[in-house]
């Protein structure tokens, strides 16, 4: 298994202390568990603040889970790109013939164990619809998906419901907006769209 900040001895569990007690210290909690497998995406929504990837990584901590997340290709050639290795990313080029879902998926066929993180709105700010590659990286690597579903009002990120997908992609985009119809991320000013009709 690839060793990443989440797994590191000592460092992994000061980390996972000093996360719990800030998530304990500002009231937010986690409910579920991840699921018992080796591989599949884990997505996460509403994304609304900054703050996001802050209570991303407290869950990730508290749950003691080893995941991945996509990175640009350059960040891992500069002098830090060891860091973001280490903290879990893989480097995606957008300038090889092999698109982003073709790379995702040869990364996860190389892996024993994967779980790539994705927030699909990509970005903090109001989207009508969510990216779509989640989705096919998920279909193409014929891995399921996880949820992690930030419900702001209540401070509590609810993790562990798992949706396979099926041959209907309509059917399966309409059941993945169930999980998290009518959840407002921390910053509820902003309108949370889940994936367009």
């Amino acid at each position: 298994m690839k060793t990443t900040i989440f797994n590191t001895p000592i460092i992994s569990g000061i980390l996972r202390f000093l996360s719990n007690s800030i998530m304990s210290l500002v009231g937010w909690h986690v409910e579920g568990k991840l699921p018992d497998l080796p591989k599949y995406i884990l997505i996460g929504a509403p994304h609304t603040s900054n703050w996001d990837f802050m209570l991303f990584l407290g869950v990730i901590f508290f749950l003691k889970a080893n995941v991945r997340y996509m990175g640009k290709a350059e960040l891992f050639r500069s002098p830090l790109g060891w860091f973001f290795y280490w903290c879990g990313g893989i480097p995606v080029d957008r300038k090889k013939s092999t698109g982003l879902v073709e790379q995702m998926v040869n990364a996860c066929n190389k892996s024993e164990k994967f779980i790539l993180t994705i927030a699909p709105e990509g970005t903090r700010h109001y989207v009508t619809e969510w990216k779509m590659g989640f989705y096919h990286i998920a279909k193409s690597a014929g891995i399921p998906l996880a949820m992690a579903i930030v419900d702001g009002k209540k401070k509590i990120m609810h993790v562990g419901q798992v949706y396979h997908l099926t041959d209907d992609m309509d059917a399966d985009i309409k059941a993945i907006k169930g999980f998290f119809a009518g959840m407002k991320g921390i910053n509820p000013r902003k309108k949370y769209i889940t994936l367009k009709d």
